[in-house]
């Protein structure tokens, strides 16, 4: 069941309804039922389009990444390297044969499936997770995180979805492992979006899915080392 879910509408289950969505968190079924809801509900849509404006710094930092160079001319080389020129007068022929066509999509047919089988013939190393995220969230509680771990640039960005910190307070961010003593990763800075560098020791830890938790502390954060103040939100990291 997801957060969403969880708390209901009533409790603002839409609206990180909607941030799921946008992060591309859900399960198959209920991306489909948010897909129809973004066709029929203004409101939803709105949800949606205001959490794909908001969550947008959160992608500064990841470049595009586009096909290797080498991915079109291995095609070509496979499609043509046994390709003779032909003279000028039998052209017009060769481009409106049937036959040729059909050759030439059984060879990129045969291409594809040779690209495709490549890397199961000779696997590349398992590479760790790049990116997990998390809802934060807690019973009794409205404040309310979207958390991402970027291992890949060793930070967890986060964005504040509702609920505001006491007059001199702080929210400070945890990592929990199993029954360990909670490690503080730093105040969060005030603001709709934060990000907070991971130390090294921490790093191995966050990715192989830790919890996140937010406590409110004095200002300045935790004077012990500690959780002092409550716990206010928490949620698991997951593979996007």
């Amino acid at each position: 069941m997801t957060l969403a879910e969880e708390n209901g509408p009533e409790r603002g289950g839409d609206d990180l309804f909607a941030a799921e969505y946008v992060l591309g968190v859900l399960p198959t079924d209920e991306r489909q039922i948010a897909s129809r809801r973004i066709d029929t509900e203004t409101g939803f849509a709105r949800l949606v389009d205001g959490w794909e404006v908001h969550l947008s710094p959160l992608a500064a930092g990841y470049p595009e990444i586009e096909p290797p160079a080498t991915v079109k001319p291995a095609i070509d080389r496979r499609l043509f390297s046994s390709t003779t020129a032909a003279p000028a007068g039998q052209r017009a022929g060769l481009w409106s044969s049937l036959a040729f066509w059909r050759g030439l999509a059984a060879a990129a047919v045969a291409a594809l499936a040779i690209y495709i089988a490549v890397p199961y013939l000779n696997p590349p190393a398992v590479l760790p997770q790049t990116r997990l995220v998390a809802s934060l969230a807690a019973d009794g509680s409205d404040v309310k995180y979207l958390a991402v771990y970027d291992a890949a640039h060793h930070e967890v960005a986060l964005s504040h979805v509702s609920g505001e910190r006491a007059s001199g307070k702080d929210f400070e961010l945890w990592m929990i492992e199993g029954k360990n003593a909670p490690v503080s990763m730093g105040v969060i800075p005030a603001g709709s979006t934060a990000r907070i560098v991971v130390s090294p020791a921490a790093q191995q830890k966050l990715a192989q899915g830790a919890v996140l938790a937010v406590s409110l502390e004095p200002a300045g954060g935790s004077p012990t080392g500690q959780p002092t103040g409550p716990v206010v939100a928490a949620g698991d990291l997951k593979s996007i």
